[in-house]
């Protein structure tokens, strides 16, 4: 993995609660193109990763919010490190015609020799499933609003080059993950999806008020973290 530092930063509208952000950029051989990622270093943390994917047409910074930093400044010790991937504008996370996106997360993405969790929002969450559904690097799996269809035909445009490569990539065909934590919107259009997936994988989800959007996402993300630490910390 060839990284290059770019700068510390800081971000508006949120206090990180003494956690650093790093900018970088991973030069990727598996995309073919320079990925612009953050990685979050809370003031006190464990041994530990977490690694967090973005939903479509979103970003890394998708994730920063006040309570994602008040819950890693709660955990203290027992916080992760967050590394805040980039997955393109639409890439749902898996390879493809456009680059080999999983093996990008799999093999350039995370550090050898550290305990790793994964997680992700809508698109994110099915590349989070799908990546821990192959690989056993993963201490938790903790995903909001997967982004899950039953069929090809049902499929959103530009998620999957053709049904092919759906059925290449489809969850409902692999083992699930454990251990899994998974949060969704009573009014999100993937509710019957992923509970379908939910009930194969032998989870109850998190269900609650709310849709596929931020005001979601943020309201759960504390849960997110909590339970991955939960998972991971020995």
């Amino acid at each position: 993995m060839a990284v290059l530092l770019v700068t510390a930063c800081g971000g508006p509208g949120y206090s990180t609660r003494g956690a650093r952000l790093v900018d970088y950029t991973l030069h990727s051989r598996d995309v073919h193109q320079d990925l612009h990622e953050i990685e979050v270093v809370p003031r006190q943390h464990g041994k530990w990763l977490l690694v967090l994917l973005h939903g479509r047409g979103a970003g890394p910074s998708q994730f920063l919010s006040q309570p994602f930093f008040d819950t890693l400044a709660a955990l203290g010790k027992h916080a992760p490190v967050v590394l805040l991937l980039d997955g393109g504008d639409h890439s749902y996370w898996h390879d493809r015609a456009d680059g080999k996106w999983e093996s990008m997360l799999l093999d350039e993405a995370l550090p050898s020799k550290v305990e790793v969790a994964i997680g992700g929002i809508s698109m994110g969450g099915y590349g989070a499933i799908l990546a821990a559904s192959r690989s056993p690097r993963f201490c938790a799996t903790a995903v909001m609003s997967p982004a899950l269809w039953t069929s090809a035909g049902a499929t959103a445009p530009g998620a999957f080059d053709d049904a092919e490569d759906y059925a290449r990539n489809d969850v409902f065909t692999l083992h699930p993950p454990s251990p899994l934590w998974i949060a969704l919107g009573a009014s999100d259009p993937f509710y019957d999806a992923t509970l379908a997936y939910a009930r194969r994988a032998g989870v109850t989800p998190d269900v609650g008020p709310g849709g596929h959007d931020s005001t979601f996402w943020n309201a759960h993300i504390g849960a997110l973290l909590r339970f991955a630490a939960q998972a991971c910390v020995r």
